[in-house]
C-alpha cells in the first residue's frame, strides 16, 4: 500500500489540477468528447442556420463537431484556460466560430443572444453550477435549448473507474481525487433537478454510451502520464516505483481482448432543458 504520509510529492487538491495543454487533453479525453458531441447533437436536433454558444469549450472539440454537423451560422466558444482557447483556435478554422477566454458564471455576451446554449464536460468542475446554468439561460432566446454532457464517472466511465479502483486499492488517499466521489451531479436525477429548478422547460436526461477501443496497454496508458486532470495528476505525483505498481495494478484487472486491445465503454449523462 502506497503511504501518502510518506511517499506523496504533490498537493493532490481539486484547486491544483491543470487543463492548459490541449495536446495532452485530446489524448486522454477529448478524443473521446468528439464521439459524444455527435450522438449528443443528433439528439438536440437544432435547426440550420442557428448560432450557438459553447460555455467551457477546451479544445474546441465540440464546438467543431457543431459546425461540422449542423450548419450552424456562429458559434462562441469560450473557456477559462488561455492555453486551451489558443489551442483551440489553432485546431478549428473556420470563418463562423470565434474563440475567447472567459469565465462560465459571468458570459461576456449579451442576454438572448443565441439560439443554443452547451456545454460537454465541463459544468461539474463549476463551482457554482446552479449560477452557470443561470447564466447559459440569460444567453439563449426564447424556445432556446440549454443542454449539457458530463462523463458517468461513477458508473460506466469505464477507463477512469479502472484507474481509480486501482489507484484506491494501493492507497486510500486516492478516492478523495476519484471524479465518482467528488461529483454528485454527474448523475440522471442531479442533472434533472439542476435543470428544473433553474426553470427551463420539457427537462430531459439521457445516458450517451460510446466505445473507447485501446490498440494494446500502452495506448490506454501513455495519456495518464500527460498530466492534465485529476488521474494523471495523481500519476505524476508518484514516484518511479509507485507508478510502476499503479501501472501493473491496473493492467492485471483490464478487460484485454485475444488480439491485445482493451474494449471499454464510456458513458455520457446528457441533459436538455428549454427557456420559456
Amino acid at each position: 500500500m502506497l503511504n501518502p504520509a510518506t511517499t506523496m510529492n504533490t498537493d493532490h487538491s481539486p484547486q491544483k489540477e491543470t487543463w492548459a495543454s490541449g495536446a495532452a487533453y485530446e489524448s486522454y479525453v477529448g478524443r473521446w468528447s468528439r464521439l459524444v458531441a455527435r450522438e449528443f447533437l443528433s439528439w438536440l436536433n437544432v435547426p440550420a442556420g442557428n448560432r450557438w454558444m459553447d460555455v467551457g469549450c477546451g479544445t474546441g472539440a465540440l464546438s467543431q463537431t457543431i459546425l461540422d454537423l449542423t450548419a450552424a451560422s456562429h458559434v462562441t466558444g469560450i473557456d477559462r484556460s488561455a492555453e486551451q482557447v489558443a489551442f483551440a483556435r489553432e485546431r478549428v478554422s473556420d470563418a463562423r466560430v470565434q474563440f475567447a477566454v472567459g469565465d462560465a458564471q459571468s458570459l461576456a455576451i449579451e442576454s438572448q443572444a443565441v439560439q443554443a446554449v452547451v456545454s460537454g464536460l465541463m459544468l461539474n468542475f463549476i463551482p457554482d453550477h446552479q449560477h452557470a446554468v443561470t447564466e447559459m439561460i440569460r444567453v439563449v432566446k426564447s424556445a432556446g435549448v440549454i443542454a449539457v454532457y458530463v462523463w458517468d464517472y461513477a458508473g460506466k466511465m469505464q477507463l477512469l473507474r479502472h484507474f481509480w479502483n486501482a489507484a484506491a486499492a494501493l492507497d486510500p488517499s486516492a478516492r478523495d481525487l476519484d471524479e465518482g466521489r467528488r461529483f454528485p451531479l454527474c448523475q440522471p436525477e442531479p442533472l434533472r433537478a439542476l435543470f428544473q429548478s433553474a426553470g427551463l422547460q420539457d427537462v430531459e436526461v439521457r445516458p450517451i454510451d460510446i466505445a473507447t477501443d485501446y490498440h494494446d496497454f500502452n495506448n490506454y496508458w501513455q495519456p495518464f502520464l500527460g498530466g492534465q486532470g485529476p488521474a494523471p495528476g495523481y500519476v505524476r505525483s508518484l514516484t518511479d516505483e509507485q507508478r510502476e505498481t499503479l501501472r501493473e495494478r491496473i493492467k492485471s484487472a483490464l478487460p484485454f481482448a485475444l488480439d491485445g486491445s482493451i474494449p471499454l465503454i464510456a458513458r455520457a449523462w446528457a441533459v436538455r432543458g428549454f427557456r420559456q
